[in-house]
């Protein structure tokens, strides 16, 4: 425990030393850390916004046939160029042959206008026109009001819903819309129900639009605008079915022959969310490389200055470690020393011994005194002290070389 206190505390004193520097490497982290889970998070986020927006528009549990298929080059839109239009008989041939498995189908078309009350005004709002199969989907509600009924509808009543912003904007939060006169196009409507609020996706409102029968959008617009046909399965594990039926029904209403291919396009959330993530797949794969690319430099910057740290310790631990070497050298050489003189000490009573006995002078060849006088040891005694005090004081024998004793 005090050895971890004791690190803590060195550990504290460094940061505490270099403040810029222990700074920058937090901030290096914090930026590199911070973008990547923004980065990740803004991807998320839009994902689940547009898949949202998308099952709302679309319909989970439905799908819909258009007049141009998805193409994705221009030689892919020239052979459908002059694919006919969409209309009411198509709806019909769908209603009355497209089989069990289909329980709802509707028409609908957009446009946009001016929407008006007393003084105030909306340009370039979107005006929706719908048959009245259209309650039977789960893209249309009121949040106030009610939503307008199959008889309304049939029977072209001049009644709308509209969308809570649009609401919002013509008669603000103090004044209910509901029962109010407007004016879509220059045309008198009753406003009968206001829509929940559904948001926004990629910057365009769900939420400015109005919604009125199909005939008095006709009426408005023009009759030759192409329908988008919305068609719901009794079930929606059954939805391959139910649109096998649907193309069968449409196919046969416009006589298309087996091997010619289908003169319209049809689509589920499913394709439009697929489109989707093809078109930004890119997109976000680019941005994670730069944010990947971000904490790579991070890192780096964050190396360098662990490198010039280490560095400046070394430089500063370099004079006490050479001390410390002459130091240590200092004593080997001394000890060096004092063991060549002991082994010297010990040879001279060896040579004693030998001459009190009588004998000849012999000294072992693996001994300190053999290494000392080297073949000095076979001369006379007197002749033998100068080269071992010589060797020891580290300066080599000179002169004649002495006479060996008889």
């Amino acid at each position: 425990m005090n050895t971890i206190l004791e690190s803590a505390k060195i550990a504290l004193a460094a940061i505490w030393s270099a403040k810029l520097r222990s700074f920058m490497t937090v901030l290096g982290n914090i930026v590199a850390v911070t973008s990547i889970i923004a980065v990740v998070s803004l991807i998320q986020g839009l994902n689940a916004s547009v898949k949202k927006a998308i099952l709302d528009e679309a319909g989970a549990d439905s799908f819909s046939i258009q007049r141009f298929p998805i193409t994705r080059s221009d030689e892919d839109f020239d052979r459908v160029r002059y694919n006919p239009v969409i209309t009411l008989q198509d709806m019909r041939a769908i209603q009355r042959y497209g089989g069990d498995q289909i329980s709802a189908v509707m028409s609908s078309s957009q446009g946009r206008g001016r929407i008006s009350y007393r003084d105030k005004s909306i340009d370039n709002t979107t005006v929706t026109g719908v048959t009245a199969g259209y309650v039977n989907f789960s893209g249309y509600d009121a949040e106030r009001g009610r939503l307008m009924s199959a008889i309304e509808v049939e029977r072209l009543r001049p009644v709308t819903v509209l969308g809570w912003q649009t609401a919002d904007r013509l008669f603000g939060a103090n004044v209910d819309p509901i029962d109010k006169t407007i004016q879509i196009e220059g045309v008198h409507f009753q406003v009968v129900g206001v829509s929940e609020k559904k948001g926004s996706m990629l910057g365009q409102s769900q939420d400015q639009f109005a919604l009125i029968p199909l005939g008095q959008f006709a009426m408005m617009f023009g009759s030759r605008r192409s329908l988008d046909l919305t068609i719901k399965p009794r079930d929606v594990s059954q939805m391959v079915e139910a649109q096998d039926q649907a193309t069968v029904a449409l196919r046969g209403a416009r006589r298309l022959t087996p091997k010619q291919p289908d003169n319209f396009g049809m689509y589920t959330s499913d394709t439009i969310l697929g489109i989707y993530r093809s078109a930004t797949n890119g997109i976000f794969a680019v941005l994670i490389g730069v944010v990947g690319l971000s904490l790579v430099v991070g890192g780096i910057v964050i190396m360098n200055i662990m490198l010039m740290v280490v560095t400046e310790r070394t430089r500063e631990n370099r004079p006490a470690q050479g001390a410390r070497r002459e130091a240590v050298g200092h004593h080997v050489a001394d000890a060096h020393r004092i063991g060549r003189a002991v082994d010297f000490w010990r040879g001279r009573r060896h040579v004693a011994g030998e001459r009190d006995r009588g004998g000849g002078v012999h000294v072992h060849a693996d001994s300190s005194l053999g290494r000392g006088l080297g073949r000095g040891a076979r001369h006379r005694h007197h002749g033998a002290r100068r080269p071992v005090l010589r060797a020891l004081s580290g300066v080599p024998s000179r002169g004649a070389r002495p006479r060996s004793k008889r």
